[in-house]
């Protein structure tokens, strides 16, 4: 358990994901509030250790880490979090060609649906970079 109130350990633990992802996912929000009504906050702190300790310690660098993380959930059809992942491969310097790189292997791992899930997702991130830089002065 961290030292602070109960409102900065939180915060604490939304500032890691605003670092990784740039935004708080809502099953994090989700964990944080349940946490917080129920008065444990030590246990979603404990998780958030176990994290540090296996991704964050981990030998591989966080851009790696992103796209193993992407992969995998392509694998396991959990659409929300891989592109939460994807997102987070590019915040990390990955490229277009890394994320398709890993769609392609989950094609081999997992098939077609992972494949497709995987280049849906891509695609969607293509099309707001797009219409990014349209807005753009």
């Amino acid at each position: 358990m961290t030292t602070g109130t109960v409102t900065q350990r939180a915060e604490a633990v939304r500032d890691r994901y605003h670092a990784m992802f740039g935004a708080v996912p809502s099953g994090i929000e989700d964990r944080l509030s349940v946490a917080q009504a129920a008065g444990r906050l030590d246990a979603v702190e404990a998780i958030e250790a176990l994290r540090q300790a296996l991704l964050t310690n981990n030998p591989l660098e966080p851009r790696v880490q992103q796209l193993v993380h992407f992969g995998q959930l392509l694998a396991l059809d959990r659409a929300a979090p891989a592109r939460l992942h994807a997102r987070g491969a590019l915040r990390a310097g990955a490229s277009t060609a890394d994320l398709a790189g890993v769609g392609e292997t989950a094609l081999v791992t997992s098939g077609m649906p992972a494949y497709s899930l995987g280049i849906e997702i891509i695609a969607e991130l293509l099309r707001a970079e797009d219409s990014k830089a349209d807005q753009e002065p």
